[in-house]
């Protein structure tokens, strides 16, 4: 989050008083929640007995401060406020050495207190092939800073976007040009209007790793003897793919586990769940270093759709999915709890 430092002297075209030369006020007008508040800074300019600063919050909450100091001391009045915009009206006033006529000045001016600032990127808004994406914010859109970054190491775009103030919950387009080779990284960095801003960074992309299949005894998740040297050359093809696509970002390896429809419904998801806990352990005991996830669906997301109770052998089988975030599953009968082994 950013907070930009506003001039306050003389606002809304007010005059200067005398006042001004041995006073002179700057506004901090904007403060992220829980990280700080707005605040009147009063900089003593010239030598003053003192001075008082009452203002009036446009919720009716009163603020009154007395302070002093050398020339060259700044004093800060905390205006502490919940989240939203709020207006201040009030005065300052000076008190002289050797028994001068007080000085005052007016003061108008506005502050606000943001929460955070949220954006929305739905996987269904991420379009790689249309080259583009679209997303949301919480609060009125100023701009986006997009990086599009391919495997190629080129950058098919860099550069802002404007929305010109788009309403809070607006859905908001970026677009890139055609550009060899696939992308890898999409870097956001969305400001609202008050030049608080938010970032994601995109990955949409996942390895689908071939393989040969692991076959199981009937009703068993053991792995037996003999099926270990499949597991062994797949190891090998995922790590190739770790070495190639590592350099993007920290990877993550996915074990997903199916059926055929011979059996119990959820007699099948629990022995597919089991079966591809098997095998990500295994990964895991060759010295596979990145994170490793299983999910069991069982028959319900057959490769090859069959009546109940067919044994199927093209249904017996398990995905090896390297990503960067939980995968795109089109076909997913429900939403994946990823478990580690």
């Amino acid at each position: 989050m950013s907070v930009r430092l506003l001039p306050l002297v003389a606002l809304l075209g007010l005059p200067l008083p005398a006042s001004a030369e041995a006073i002179r006020v700057s506004l901090e007008g904007k403060a992220a929640l829980g990280e700080g508040v707005p605040a009147l800074l009063v900089h003593i300019e010239e030598p003053i007995d003192g001075f008082e600063v009452k203002l009036k919050r446009s919720d009716g909450k009163t603020v009154e401060l007395k302070g002093g100091g050398k020339p060259g001391i700044t004093r800060r009045v905390a205006l502490e406020q919940p989240e939203g915009k709020f207006h201040y009206e009030g005065e300052l006033t000076v008190r002289f050495p050797g028994g001068a006529e007080p000085g005052s000045m007016p003061l108008s001016f506005d502050t606000e207190v943001n929460g955070p600032l949220r954006m929305e990127v739905r996987p269904e808004d991420v379009d790689v092939a249309g080259r583009k994406l679209r997303f949301t914010l919480s609060r009125p859109a100023a701009k986006t800073e997009v990086t599009v970054k391919m495997d190629t190491g080129k950058t098919a775009f860099a550069g802002d976007v404007d929305f010109k103030g788009a309403p809070a919950g607006t859905p908001l387009e970026v677009k890139w040009l055609p550009a060899e080779g696939k992308v890898m990284h999409i870097r956001l960095r969305a400001y609202d209007t008050s030049d608080f801003y938010t970032g994601v960074d995109l990955y949409p992309w996942q390895v689908d790793i071939p393989h040969e299949e692991v076959t199981f005894a009937s009703g068993r998740s053991d792995i037996p003897p003999a099926e270990k040297g499949k597991l062994d050359a797949s190891y090998r093809s995922i790590t190739d793919a770790l070495n190639k696509y590592g350099r993007w970002a920290s990877l993550r390896l996915y074990v997903l586990g199916h059926t055929d429809t011979v059996g119990r419904t959820e007699d099948n998801r629990e022995l597919s769940l089991k079966r591809a806990k098997s095998i990500a352990s295994y990964f895991r005991q060759r010295g596979l270093k990145v994170p490793v996830f299983y999910e069991g669906f069982g028959e319900q997301s057959p490769a090859v759709p069959t009546p109940d109770e067919t044994a199927e052998a093209a249904n017996r089988r398990a995905e090896y999915i390297i990503a960067v975030e939980d995968p795109s599953l089109t076909s997913a009968p429900f939403a994946p709890r990823w478990r580690k082994p």
